[in-house]
């Protein structure tokens, strides 16, 4: 498979805290790699290095065989990176549609208002909200207002998605139909990378995850070799059987 971001040796630290150390690992095209660790380990610090909002103190991201450890969040957005945010901040202002054609507008294809309107609708259809197209993005409620912040990234036509818990604060039903979402974004063959601490959700959508914990990277596998991993179990599960009650609803 090819490799489209390639993380090599990420180091990152904000005066005595080290938030990152030497952190590497690979995503292919058209994989969906999981992102799980403690509170503080690390795990957000990782998806803002990798999208240019902090520079890292050592090591190199590689994106679509461009170096662009340096880059901007903005330059990485025309290159095919997005990212849904795990605190959404629509533009409550703007209809539900404007808010989405700004990502088209400034993504990689860098539209015209004219082409982004149509872009925002197909993309408002694909995630269930064409019907709120109209509204002012403020009246949403949070499960909306997440579909949005992920309607606004695709927008952008991405080759790289970076979904950051946006499965938090929603009810069990309103989990499953973004979990549907994420299926149905993957189909169209966007690589996703998602941060999640629903561990259930995260074994039944990932095709690999990772693990962090004070930083560093702790393992890195299937789902089922994460779930019975001991460092995992000791860092972050914290109950052996608890390895079993995940796959066996998986």
């Amino acid at each position: 498979m090819t490799v489209l971001l390639s993380v090599q040796n990420l180091t990152k630290h904000f005066g005595g805290l080290q938030a990152l150390t030497q952190v590497s690992f690979d995503i292919h095209e058209g994989q969906i790699l999981g992102l799980i660790g403690p509170n503080g380990a690390g795990k957000t610090t990782l998806f803002n290095v990798i999208n240019g909002v902090y520079h890292p103190d050592a090591g190199s991201i590689v994106f679509k065989n461009r170096d662009v450890t340096r880059l901007k969040p903005y330059d990485l957005a025309h290159m095919g990176m997005a990212r849904a945010h795990q605190i959404v901040r629509p533009l409550n202002e703007l209809t539900v549609r404007e808010n989405v054609m700004v990502g088209a507008c400034f993504g990689r294809e860098n539209l015209s208002l004219s082409k982004a309107r149509g872009v925002a609708d197909d993309v408002l259809e694909s995630v269930g909200l064409y019907i709120r197209a109209d509204q002012l993005a403020g009246s949403l409620n949070i499960a909306q207002k997440k579909r949005l912040e992920m309607a606004r990234a695709l927008a952008a036509h991405p080759y790289l998605l970076l979904l950051d818990e946006v499965l938090a604060g929603l009810n069990p039903s309103e989990i499953d139909g973004m979990i549907q979402t994420v299926h149905k974004i993957r189909a169209q063959g966007i690589t996703i990378f998602m941060i999640e601490h629903l561990m259930k959700a995260m074994m039944n959508i990932s095709d690999r995850i990772i693990v962090l914990d004070y930083g560093k990277k702790i393992a890195d596998g299937m789902p089922k070799e994460i779930a019975n991993d001991p460092q995992v179990i000791e860092a972050y599960l914290g109950d052996p059987r608890m390895a079993e009650k995940l796959l066996g609803e998986a």
